[in-house]
């Protein structure tokens, strides 16, 4: 058995304040580390992606869980999913209140769609709202009081931006202030993870869209949209991918962006990954709206693991491609375990539109040696 074994996260792609970076790079950090934490036990990448994204949830900088945005009535409604590259299992929770982590509900209805159901019953994908809420605890999951999940810089914001909103609707106008555009604050946090058996295993968590509305629910909760992870030992070229993704979440689902990523790595011909995310953040814009002078971001952290022939082991490479202000990432791996942190920006582009000069892309070797 192969002891390598890698977590890699990301706190959203959108804009990081640089007054924020020392808290965001904590908490990346932190979430590498309780990621390492099981895999060096030898649990499996699912969990470790439950550990990574659960430390995530819980810190108030980043949009997930605690802190999470307030919907427009002033309340947290959080999405989660996971997803499995052995057997492409995946469980997902979405508009669900009163979860201190969304992600291991998500967790427990993936396990729970493995087990047959005495009526044959065709198991859940997804569940939401309080029903989501009601499995999650019969399943352990802790469920905390209303507005519990609530922080003091959420509701300032949810303040700031609520009052906003009414002015515009009495028809007087907003001045600029300098302060973020309300786009800015939509960043969804996740994990990819690879374990010692050679597995992958991909999620998510957003508590959402500022002021949106209740009820509504993200990329992060939809099959396709938010994470993909698929273990694949039979191709010559692309040997295996996971990704989380990150941005505006009803053109990401419109677009089926993560599936549709591995779909365009695995039938790429040359297996070149940096091809792959610039057409995929090019085109999903297009395909997943018809307006093209709407706001729209996304952010991708892919891990792929490359083919080397002769039964060599495949070579891991971490990705990171988005078109957003920012994206705040970080990595470890069982041969260098102290957590890498990276707030990477990119220039705004002089023209609207998402072209190859408005789309960062950055590769990280993985190296064994």
């Amino acid at each position: 058995m192969d002891s390598f074994f890698l977590v890699a996260v990301h706190g959203g792609a959108g804009y990081h304040n640089p007054s924020d970076e020392k808290e965001v790079k904590k908490a990346l950090c932190l979430a590498c580390t309780a990621a390492l934490a099981r895999l060096q036990v030898d649990s499996t990448a699912v969990d470790a992606v439950e550990a990574a994204i659960s430390s995530l949830e819980d810190d108030d900088c980043l949009n997930a869980g605690y802190g999470s945005n307030l919907t427009i009535d002033g309340e947290v409604e959080c999405d989660a999913a996971i997803m499995d590259g052995r057997d492409l299992s995946f469980g997902s929770v979405g508009a669900v209140p009163d979860l201190k982590n969304p992600i291991r509900a998500a967790h427990a209805v993936m396990k729970y769609s493995k087990q047959l159901d005495p009526l044959g019953r065709i198991p859940p994908l997804t569940l939401t709202s309080l029903g989501a809420r009601r499995f999650a605890s019969s399943k352990g999951c802790e469920v905390v009081s209303p507005g519990t999940l609530v922080s003091p810089r959420a509701r300032r914001q949810w303040q700031t931006w609520t009052e906003r909103l009414e002015h515009i609707m009495q028809g007087n106008a907003v001045s600029s202030d300098g302060s973020q555009a309300i786009h800015d604050k939509q960043d969804t946090v996740g994990a990819i993870t690879l374990d010692a058996a050679g597995h992958l295993a991909a999620g998510v968590s957003s508590g959402g869209l500022l002021l949106k509305f209740s009820g509504r629910i993200g990329e992060a909760a939809a099959f396709g949209a938010g994470c993909w992870a698929q273990d694949n030992s039979t191709d010559p070229i692309a040997n295996g991918m996971a990704c989380s993704i990150s941005g505006s979440g009803e053109y990401i689902i419109r677009s089926n962006m993560a599936q549709s990523l591995w779909h365009e790595y695995h039938n790429s011909s040359d297996g070149d990954a940096h091809r792959v995310l610039e057409r995929v953040l090019t085109e999903s814009r297009y395909n997943g709206r018809g307006d093209r002078n709407t706001e729209w971001n996304a952010g991708i952290l892919m891990l792929t693991m490359e083919a080397n022939g002769s039964g060599a082991p495949p070579t891991p490479r971490l990705w990171c491609g988005f078109t957003a202000e920012s994206m705040a990432i970080a990595y470890a791996t069982s041969i260098n375990t102290k957590p890498k942190v990276k707030i990477l920006r990119r220039s705004i582009a002089a023209e609207a539109g998402i072209t190859s000069s408005s789309i960062s892309i950055s590769a990280i070797s993985l190296s064994r040696d």
